[in-house]
């Protein structure tokens, strides 16, 4: 992908793009203006002591639509709200007067203390809704704005936060689900993460970045933390004279300009992880360009730099100093969802569970906390493949923790279709959404499961779904086996319904690459697990021995594809 952005015209000034580096600090657009006049983080204090006392109401537009997101609060869709009218609506039209809370969990790491504490406040203030994000957050519905306080009494009691949950700033750190207990683990990034998070997260000198900025760190020689996606990521690396360390990549996202990360060649080690996390982060709030939402994401930068000249800067004008060089890590197509039964280091084991998309709930939380104590445990994570892992369980407690699990509907023991799919809020809940995902993912898993499962022992490789309700692939669309992009589509009847773009044979790690689309190739929701079964069968029917299901799409002809 190359980047549009114009520097300059022949005979004319420079376009201003609002990069602060260059002393351009004049506000080019709306959201600059609110960020300027007062910093998002302040918006806490008048939901504590003025909306939550007046109400939705007395919200005023730019802290309902701006400041709010950077306490981890979005307005919800309003009910009833047909996708085909998303586009043509304004914010006020679309939401209902209730929201979207998002409890940031850096890392993925909770403790059960934690997790009942979550489970207890979306009983009792969320209509018991909770669904597990693929950026390893727990996302509440049906909040209202009068028991903020509450909540978030309860949540940083326990030591949880909201804090930049979204908004332009650093969000959600994510972290390898199992740092710290895996037996395969290079080095454990446990401590980078933690300081990144007490030193940065809330610190007003990151609260104005141009857009929003994701991190992901990881000390595994898998995915499990889709490190190329991410504006920033560490992975783990062995360098030959420094040993274990990590590798440093930058400018990574997806969205509707999807672009992967590149290696910068520095080789990090984990002290100075965070120093290096806030180098990286202060380039971007200086240089990122403010002037268009739609251009000012990392990647955009990093197309018109290149990486010699990020990591120059990067060296020369904030850490003063110049980088080690390090090696590559070694690409693998393990995506490490961390799914089944699995050796500790400790001799203990770590179990990893699938609910159905993501969509969990209250009860349920709070069940997976009673259930991990009644097992002594006390900790649990959650992937960036919307799973959950209960950790440090006895080997003889094994059996009773998976019959427990299946109880709460999480799957240790998933189908290849249950474990892979993935899908974002959709339509349900989404003012950006256009077609419904959670309910259609669902259906077309248990179709699939049901119509598939004489050829379920051969599929020896993972099949990943994405499931998206837009065009912003929350859910990942362009890195998936199938990744299906929400829009309305004509059925056979001429009508307009809902229905995806079919993208096929993204991949991330080994051979990664954004999947290829087929000239026309659109399905209905309804039709969608009749798709999605005939492309499996001939990928079954026609792929070479061990052959990935993203490397038989990429060479298959377009008629295997329809």
């Amino acid at each position: 992908m190359t980047a549009t952005i114009p520097t300059s015209r022949p005979g004319r000034a420079p376009v201003p793009q609002g990069q602060w580096a260059l002393g351009d600090r004049t506000p080019l657009n709306a959201n600059e203006r609110f960020k300027a006049e007062d910093d998002a983080l302040n918006v806490r204090a008048r939901i504590e002591q003025v909306y939550s006392r007046e109400g939705f109401d007395a919200i005023t537009d730019d802290d309902l639509h701006g400041r709010f997101r950077w306490w981890g609060l979005y307005t919800q869709r309003k009910p009833g709200i047909d996708g085909g009218r998303t586009g043509s609506l304004e914010p006020h039209e679309l939401e209902d007067k209730f929201f979207m809370l998002r409890v940031r969990v850096d890392g993925g790491a909770l403790t059960t203390e934690q997790l009942r504490t979550i489970g207890e406040v979306s009983t009792e203030f969320a209509r018991d809704t909770a669904d597990i994000t693929d950026r390893q957050n727990i996302q509440l519905h049906w909040v209202r704005v009068e028991d903020m306080p509450a909540i978030w009494g309860r949540l940083e009691a326990v030591g949880l936060l909201t804090t930049e949950a979204c908004g332009d700033c650093p969000r959600v750190i994510l972290g390898s689900p199992v740092a710290g207990i895996a037996l395969d683990e290079i080095v454990d990034p446990t401590p980078a993460i933690e300081e990144i998070q007490r030193r940065y997260i809330g610190d007003p000198a990151f609260s104005n970045l141009p857009r929003k900025f994701k991190t992901a760190i990881t000390g595994m020689p898998t995915n499990d933390v889709v490190h190329e996606i991410n504006d920033v990521a560490f992975t783990a690396v062995v360098h030959p004279e420094h040993g274990p360390g990590f590798d440093l990549w930058v400018g990574g996202g997806l969205s509707t300009n999807p672009r992967l990360a590149v290696r910068l060649g520095a080789w990090v080690p984990l002290d100075e992880v965070p120093d290096v996390w806030a180098g990286v982060t202060s380039v971007f709030r200086d240089y990122g360009y403010r002037k268009l939402r739609h251009k000012a994401r990392l990647k955009f930068l990093l197309a018109d730099w290149g990486p010699e000249r990020f990591r120059e800067v990067l060296e020369t004008e904030y850490l003063k100093r110049p980088l080690l060089d390090g090696p590559a890590p070694q690409p693998v197509s393990d995506p490490g969802d961390h799914v089944g039964v699995h050796s500790q280091r400790d001799g203990n084991k770590y179990i990893g569970a699938a609910p159905m998309v993501g969509r969990v709930s209250g009860e349920l939380l709070s069940g997976l906390a009673d259930l991990a104590e009644a097992h002594g445990s006390r900790r649990v994570r959650l992937t960036p493949h919307q799973k959950v892992l209960v950790l440090d369980v006895p080997e003889a407690d094994v059996e009773p923790v998976v019959e427990g699990l299946l109880g709460l509907g999480l799957d240790p023991r998933p189908s290849v279709f249950r474990r892979h799919t993935i899908a974002c809020t959709g339509i349900e809940y989404c003012k950006l959404a256009i077609v419904e995902t959670k309910a259609v993912a669902t259906h077309a898993v248990t179709e699939l499961e049901r119509r598939l499962a004489d050829i379920a022992d051969t599929l020896d490789s993972p099949i990943s779904l994405h499931v998206n309700g837009c065009p912003n692939s929350c859910a990942r669309i362009q890195v998936g086996d199938i990744g299906l992009k929400g829009q309305i589509v004509t059925d056979d009847d001429g009508q307009q319904v809902p229905g995806f773009q079919v993208h096929l044979g993204g991949a991330l790690g080994l051979d990664p690459g954004f999947g290829r689309k087929v000239r026309g190739l659109k399905v209905t929701a309804e039709e969608l697990p009749d798709y999605v079964e005939r492309v499996v069968r001939r990928y079954a029917a026609e792929r070479e021995p061990h052959e990935r299901f993203a490397t038989w799409a990429v060479r298959a002809d377009e008629e295997a594809l329809a």
